[in-house]
């Protein structure tokens, strides 16, 4: 089911009431009724929300993920529910138990993923892309030569009509693409959260003070979804500060087609599908990781 994204960049009151979120301007005193079961994320900007504990307890246990942001309105946390598959001790076993052959061939499956993306991405804009075409054919068991890196240093080198550096503090776009992906890793974590699995332990991404080392590896090969919302908003808006209009745009990105072998669907919903896939793996039911398409 396609979940609705809630984006709160105003002043406003939010509880609950028979399972529905309240939503109350405080400027206003206009309210209006949302059922928590068709929400998926809740995205809380503005310093003077007032959310009652019963309401983010009522989020939580429908899986909803709620993502605050910092004085600069950039994301900076996230509230996911702990207790979320009826066999989360056993699935926790599987993936702590993970053998490290499995988790090295686990990675060269996504990195295959996401380098094929990074290709169909630059195929898409007329611009050459054989170079990583042939990269993702030499990915070995665990990415060991860092096929990854080469062809990401390939890729932004190709993918804007502008001379362009990829840093997290970087020069107009970075804080874009920043965003956008701060957004896909929230959605990833919740999927991941909802296979019953933690996103604390990863594949490949290994940092004590990372929460969700899980999330940053199944979401890479997603990322050239926001590469591309973020040059189609380029294009059209003029403005190159991160304002509410292209915060928005970038949410769409949840909402997103991708395609299956058989089947289009949400990214959020796909999402589920990639994570429920990485369950089966942890679990020896599968050997492989399903990733959709992200163009048709």
């Amino acid at each position: 089911m396609l979940k609705r994204t809630l984006f709160f960049g105003n002043p406003f009151q939010l509880k609950t009431k028979n399972e529905q979120l309240l939503i109350t301007n405080q400027e206003t005193g206009l309210s209006k009724q949302v059922p928590i079961e068709d929400i998926g994320f809740v995205v809380i900007e503005h310093p003077e929300i007032y959310i009652t504990i019963p309401t983010l307890t009522k989020l939580s246990q429908n899986n909803v993920s709620v993502i605050f942001c910092d004085a600069k309105h950039l994301p900076c946390s996230m509230l996911l529910n702990l207790d979320n598959h009826h066999i989360q001790q056993e699935l926790f076993s599987y993936q702590i138990n993970a053998s490290e052959p499995l988790k090295k061939q686990l990675w060269q499956q996504i990195v295959i993923a996401k380098i094929k993306h990074q290709a169909q991405h630059l195929q898409l804009l007329n611009k050459p892309y054989e170079v990583l075409k042939f990269y993702e054919s030499k990915v070995l068991s665990g990415d060991t030569d860092n096929r990854e890196g080469v062809a990401a240093a390939y890729y932004w080198k190709t993918v804007f009509d502008f001379e362009f550096k990829r840093e997290r503090q970087g020069a107009y776009p970075n804080l874009f693409l920043n965003y956008g992906y701060i957004i896909l890793r929230a959605a990833v974590a919740r999927a991941i959260a909802g296979s019953g699995l933690l996103s604390t332990l990863g594949i490949h991404h290994h940092n004590k003070y990372n929460a969700f080392c899980l999330a940053d590896d199944v979401m890479e090969p997603f990322r050239p979804l926001v590469d591309a919302k973020v040059i189609e908003i380029i294009n059209t808006f003029p403005n190159k500060e991160l304002t509410v209009e292209i915060k928005a745009e970038l949410l769409k990105i949840l909402t997103q087609t991708v395609y299956f072998k058989d089947i289009k669907s949400p990214l959020m919903v796909a999402l589920s599908k990639t994570t429920t896939s990485l369950q089966q793996c942890y679990a020896g039911t599968s050997k492989k990781l399903s990733y959709p398409s992200l163009w048709n």
